[in-house]
């Protein structure tokens, strides 16, 4: 049974909810942000040639993959306006329909969007203050230089996360929903798909935790999208999270350029940070059950 709020935000997409335009709209989505991130690494590339020469190119283009600069953080992000875009053109396209489709209503939108948000600020920063205060971190961008950048930074990440948000539990979510009773389609299947795009070999043996992490903020997103009829508290959980683990204490070995402070501990590291990873997943949950209860008041 699915919640009413969510039923209704459907009612546009199951006017046209055929599988063939569902797949041509991740054609789409896909083709858009492959285009643009190429067009902003080219522009990437041609400043960093300007400023250091062509053998600057390749180090830059290097960089990308864990950037440790803020510039290199700041084209990193803006890789993710196709992946914004796409799913937009897409749904306009194929489905005829607007981006408030999409998002849902406003108002519910920017209620989600506040308490998701505050909710994940007060734990999850009470909770990385408490690590810091045992294990201090080291210093990564200078106070200054980080606020410098932070006007740049926080658009870029919100373009992040709402590009995550509207192809995952917007287009893909709301498309499959629109199509397929099965809950296991509509709502695991997008949340499973996120998770394992987060691969990342580097892990080595926390791959599997840094997986199911991933995935329970999945299904954590997809459920608050359910609930509400809305991407907005997904969108706020979704921001606060990156804001605290890429602006606030990055790990190591990870997106550091971009972060006041970097844990000494690596993403590979095992011991205690394995079990910060599982202890994590827990948090998560518990920010979950937080933030519904006071979305049903």
């Amino acid at each position: 049974m699915r919640h009413p709020e969510f039923e209704a935000t459907l009612a546009p997409a199951k006017i046209y909810p055929e599988i063939w335009r569902i797949l041509l709209g991740l054609l789409l989505i896909v083709f858009c942000y492959i285009s643009l991130s190429v067009m902003v690494v080219a522009i990437g590339s041609a400043i960093a040639a300007r400023e250091v020469g062509l053998y600057g190119v390749m180090p830059f283009l290097q960089s990308l993959q864990y950037p440790t600069t803020p510039w290199a953080v700041v084209t990193l992000l803006a890789t993710f306006s196709g992946m914004a875009l796409g799913p937009i053109l897409a749904a306009a396209a194929l489905h005829f329909r607007g981006p408030g489709s999409l998002l849902g209503p406003w108002s519910e939108w920017w209620r989600g969007f506040v308490t998701a948000g505050l909710v994940v600020l007060v734990i999850f920063g009470s909770l990385m203050a408490l690590g810091a205060w045992i294990d201090p971190p080291n210093q990564g961008l200078s106070f200054s230089r980080w606020l410098h950048f932070l006007p740049l930074f926080l658009p870029l990440l919100f373009l992040q996360i709402a590009a995550e948000e509207l192809l995952f539990r917007g287009y893909i979510m709301q498309a499959l929903a629109a199509r397929f009773t099965a809950r296991w389609i509509w709502f695991t299947l997008p949340a499973l798909v996120f998770g394992l795009l987060h691969w990342d070999p580097e892990a080595g043996r926390n791959l599997p935790l840094l997986l199911l992490a991933t995935f329970s903020f999945g299904l954590i997103a997809a459920d608050l999208t359910e609930r509400t009829g809305s991407l907005g508290a997904a969108m706020g959980f979704h921001f606060a999270n990156n804001f605290l683990a890429l602006l606030v204490v990055s790990i190591d070995d990870g997106i550091t350029g971009a972060a006041l402070y970097v844990s000494p501990a690596g993403i590979a590291t095992e011991g205690f940070n394995s079990l910060a990873l599982a202890f994590s997943i827990v948090v998560l949950f518990g920010i979950w059950w937080v933030i519904k209860t006071l979305l049903e008041r």
